[in-house]
């Protein structure tokens, strides 16, 4: 399986249409961008700890129908349980939806960001195609009403069956898709920064991405080892007058701290949705009492060419 084996979507007739590879039976959907700087996923608007990592926060709970699924098709439901226990059915749409959810797989080899439809009953419910045996972690970017804010819950599903885990893709600056080259620069760190994403289709600068819910990218970052999750959106927006549409694409993005990091940036050309999915270099810890900042840090790095 190649690294990008299982980063994909199908679409459905109301939305752009994917390359349709490996994907589960739902449109493939991003965020709206807020100024170029990061969604507060990352952190859960200011908690102790990187968005994801937790299946209960605020008194919110996520709630699977069950943790261990089979290979293929299968119908994932889930409830968001309130501070009262009872299933929420009130949220405030974040980006043109009231829920995003990622499903990933622990390797980080594979990646879906998908759409489900609620129910009365505040039970979420889509069909997923995760194909192969493993290791899984899905998370849910909401906005209960109630908590008047955006916070990220995480919980392990596994696939069963013959499981052979996989190393982390290697570190690579540029990832292939469908004939389209993307390439990635600037460096990920803990104090934030700028991170540029080009898009080039048989080797000439693609000029006319499409907008997709009110952004030209969508970049989602996660940390392998714990799955950390940011999720961020680009600078300038769609018809601003400023913001052209390709081959540029940046984010500014802070990390949550040391370790390899995976990115997925999801773009729309010619009415089809795509992944590139890239492996970054690990970011160090700052050794105690070498007089080190993180501003410091970073400038010795571009001093060392890094």
């Amino acid at each position: 399986m190649t690294a990008n084996a299982h980063i994909g979507h199908s679409a459905t007739a109301a939305e752009p249409e994917h390359d349709g590879r490996s994907g589960p039976d739902d449109a493939h959907a991003g965020h709206t961008g807020h100024g170029g700087a990061p969604t507060g996923h990352a952190a859960g608007h200011g908690a102790d700890l990187p968005g994801g990592l937790r299946i209960t926060q605020d008194g919110y709970t996520l709630d699977l129908d069950t943790a261990i699924a089979e290979p293929g098709r299968i119908d994932f439901r889930f409830r968001i349980l309130g501070p009262d226990g009872a299933a929420v059915t009130e949220f405030d749409a974040i980006h043109d939806r009231e829920l995003h959810l990622i499903v990933a797989r622990r390797e980080l080899t594979g990646f879906w960001h998908v759409h489900p439809q609620r129910e009365a009953d505040g039970t979420w419910a889509i069909r997923l195609d995760l194909p192969e045996a493993g290791a899984y972690r899905v998370f849910t970017d909401i906005a209960p009403r109630a908590l008047g804010r955006t916070i990220t819950l995480g919980a392990d599903l596994a696939v069963a069956g013959h499981y052979s885990p996989q190393p982390v893709p290697a570190v690579a600056r540029t990832a292939e898709v469908d004939g389209y080259e993307v390439t990635v620069a600037g460096d990920l760190r803990a104090e934030g920064g700028l991170l540029t994403l080009s898009v080039r289709k048989d080797g000439e600068p693609v000029t006319d991405l499409q907008p997709y819910l009110a952004a030209f990218g969508h970049l989602v970052i996660l940390r392998a080892g714990d799955l950390a999750y940011v999720h961020v959106h680009p600078s300038g927006e769609p018809g601003d007058g400023v913001t052209p549409a390709g081959p540029e694409i940046t984010f500014h993005a802070a990390a949550p701290g040391p370790g390899t990091y995976r990115l997925f940036l999801d773009f729309r050309h010619d009415d089809v949705v795509r992944t590139a999915a890239f492996t970054v270099a690990p970011l160090r810890a700052f050794e105690p009492g070498s007089g080190a900042t993180p501003a410091a840090s970073a400038a010795d790095d571009v001093a060392r060419g890094r």
